[in-house]
């Protein structure tokens, strides 16, 4: 059966993750196959992850959504970092910005030179070397310009916060089009052929039966085929990561649209802060055995920028991934697949490699077990690398006020954050390995943002003279704080290019 192709794909499961799929399969795999995706009204859709990464730009230029457009129809705002507020100490404040630190000057990254002239009490706070986050602390907001590859303005990396429910319905209206078939209706069980145990077909209440060739589970928590059907096993990883439920709640909107997500530590947890061009969007994670429900919904309800619009409502989870992505010829993809939770907004980014990864690896009828171990690989070491960011900025506090950050620092860690740590503790190294989800940049400002002490700097950093290093370091803060001067509101520039309908 082996370049035998497949036919028939069938995807269990709407919302984000679904929609995503069809979209990108519709587009990449250009008419020659059968996809049919499968969902109910009846069944909700999670839908706590409205703010992403960069990588996302990627996943709408390949199916061809327009920028603008996209923006409006999901009341979507812009987004040039994360906030983090009471994460290292109480009353700290730090940004996790999109995009470089400052610019190279030779041998050493910058951030090296900044590290040296920190030691000799002469630079900047980190945050005036990027220009997002000077953007953001300003509430200003471009997109890059193009036309100046030697600016600051040329070089502006941002991602997007949206309803995730409208993006679904507007990727379901693009993936229609382009021949994808929605079936509506429940799933009441998937049946499975021998002897090798595939799934061959799903079946609905009404006795509607579904058969396809390659699955893709996006069901959610649940796991409908991968976990459900193929019992697949789940890997948990509650004890690096405690936190077991979120309460979300949308509110009336703040006066100012400010283009980043905040984050804002708790006692027993954290708040998000999406804003969004018809509301905000804000949820409560935290740990059940530090708070109760009621607890945890009055301090979320204590700290809205507005009226809330709806009760909070409650989510359950489960920290951690599946044993394996790919399981005979089913493929979990989002929620399905496993779960971190979305402090660094990585749920929508992790569809999206997966659908690429799925494209990569993509079978034929044989359905290699190689390509299936590859897949399974790679997907595991991006889960347990963004696992490991995460825990960071759990582990890396200060905190003294609370029973539930005082377990978090004193916790075991992975051995692979371990050797992060302990890098960036030796001489501020970060070492990317094998084109890992986060770069060095990253790792660095959250190392800075939380505290982390460090012995010493890169030895090359000396090869330059202590003014020029100086001279170039003030040319770098200055130049950005210029740029940001003639940067737009965000507020203007959505008002002038992607505003949505009044609703």
């Amino acid at each position: 059966m082996q370049n035998e192709p497949i036919k028939d794909i069938v995807i269990v499961g709407g919302g984000t993750a679904g929609w995503m799929t069809a979209a990108a399969l519709s587009t990449v795999l250009n008419g020659r196959y059968n996809i049919r995706l499968v969902e109910s009204d009846e069944i909700g859709i999670v839908g706590v992850g409205e703010a992403t990464i960069p990588m996302i730009q990627r996943f709408n230029r390949v199916v061809g959504i327009d920028e603008n457009e996209f923006m409006r129809e999901t009341m979507g705002s812009f987004k040039l970092g994360v906030e983090f507020v009471n994460w290292g100490k109480l009353g700290d404040r730090y940004m996790h910005g999109f995009g470089r630190l400052g610019q190279d000057l030779a041998t050493v990254p910058f951030d090296q030179y900044w590290q040296k002239m920190r030691r000799l009490g002469k630079a900047a706070p980190l945050e005036e070397y990027s220009i997002t986050r000077m953007a953001a602390k300003a509430n200003r907001f471009m997109p890059a310009r193009r036309d100046l590859p030697n600016s600051p303005l040329g070089d502006i990396t941002y991602a997007y916060h949206f309803d995730a429910s409208l993006y679904a319905k507007y990727l379901r209206k693009l993936s229609v089009a382009r021949g994808v078939t929605r079936i509506e209706g429940k799933i009441t069980r998937a049946t499975r052929r021998e002897p090798d145990g595939h799934v061959d077909a799903v079946e609905l209440e009404d006795g509607t039966r579904v058969e396809g060739e390659l699955f893709i589970d996006c069901s959610g928590f649940r796991g409908l085929l991968i976990e459900q059907t193929l019992e697949t096993g789940y890997e948990d990883w509650h004890h690096w990561l405690p936190a077991d439920r979120a309460l979300a709640v949308p509110c009336e909107s703040a006066a100012a649209l400010t283009p980043y997500t905040r984050a804002t530590a708790h006692k027993s947890g954290w708040q998000w802060r999406i804003p969004l061009q018809h509301r905000t969007g804000n949820g409560h994670v935290y740990c059940s055995r530090f708070i109760s429900d009621d607890e945890a919904a009055a301090t979320l309800l204590a700290n809205l920028d507005g009226k809330a619009l709806a009760d909070p409502r409650l989510i359950k989870f489960r920290t951690g991934m599946r044993k394996l992505a790919w399981n005979r010829n089913v493929v979990a993809v989002g929620l399905a697949s496993g779960f971190l939770e979305p402090i660094e907004s990585t749920s929508i980014h992790l569809i999206q490699s997966t659908i690429q990864r799925l494209v990569d690896f993509f079978p034929d009828r044989g359905f290699s077990p190689v390509d299936r171990d590859e897949f399974n690989r790679q997907t595991r070491f991006e889960y347990e690398r963004i696992r490991d960011f995460i825990i960071l900025h759990y582990h890396l506090n200060q905190r003294t006020d609370s029973e539930y950050w005082k377990e978090c620092a004193h916790m075991a860690i992975p051995d692979t954050l371990r050797r992060k740590m302990d890098m960036y503790r030796s001489h501020g190294r970060v070492v990317r390995v094998d084109n890992e989800l986060f770069s060095e940049v990253g790792w660095i400002q959250v190392f800075e943002g939380q505290n982390m002490p460090i012995d010493g700097y890169h030895p090359l950093a000396d090869t330059q003279s202590e003014s020029d290093i100086a001279e170039y370091m003030e040319s770098v803060r200055e130049v950005i704080g210029k740029c940001v001067g003639v940067m737009p509101s965000h507020d203007d520039y959505i008002a002038r290019t992607c505003a949505a309908k009044k609703m």
